[in-house]
């Protein structure tokens, strides 16, 4: 009988030193301190989304005509064919970014570098390979019903998974 209260003992001495002083075991401490890093990573990601979505807008408010309204109209494009990029600048123009921060497209306004037309462009992140050869900038001096379903299609295929 007094080994089973020795042994009783022991098991509670035992978890009794695994415990902080709060009750929680070493484990769980390390598990809360992972989680806490991991809300804290992804309050980041969203204020820095947030700040980036506010750069973006800034920047296509910042252009004259008619590469404000194309970057709108792209913007609003971006947005709805592929959630989950988010926008950010690149290079002081808008740009739709992954989860990782990796640019996947953008938007170069005509008047950056004087030139006769606007560029939507793809990183070498986009998933549009096709081949050896694959175009990745695109001209465009209007954006009509055309060119828009183009984009949508080349911004769904640039974030689709292999």
């Amino acid at each position: 009988m007094s080994s089973m209260k020795e042994t009783q003992k022991t098991a509670k001495s035992a978890a009794a030193n695994s415990k902080n002083s709060q009750g929680f075991t070493n484990e769980e401490k390390a598990a809360m301190k992972e989680r806490a890093k991991e809300l804290k990573a992804e309050a980041r990601i969203r204020k820095n989304q947030a700040e980036g979505e506010n750069a973006a807008l800034a920047a296509i408010s910042a252009m004259e005509e008619p590469d404000r309204t194309m970057a709108t109209r792209l913007h609003e494009i971006v947005k709805a064919s592929a959630p989950t990029l988010f926008a950010k600048t690149w290079y002081g123009m808008p740009a739709y970014a992954n989860k990782d921060g990796d640019v996947i497209c953008f938007f170069q306004c005509a008047q950056k570098f004087n030139a006769r037309y606007a560029t939507v462009g793809f990183s070498d992140k986009a998933n549009l390979d096709d081949g050896s050869m694959w175009p990745t900038y695109f001209a465009l001096k209007e954006l009509t019903a055309v060119e828009e379903a183009k984009i949508v299609m080349l911004v769904k295929q640039a974030v689709a998974e292999d």
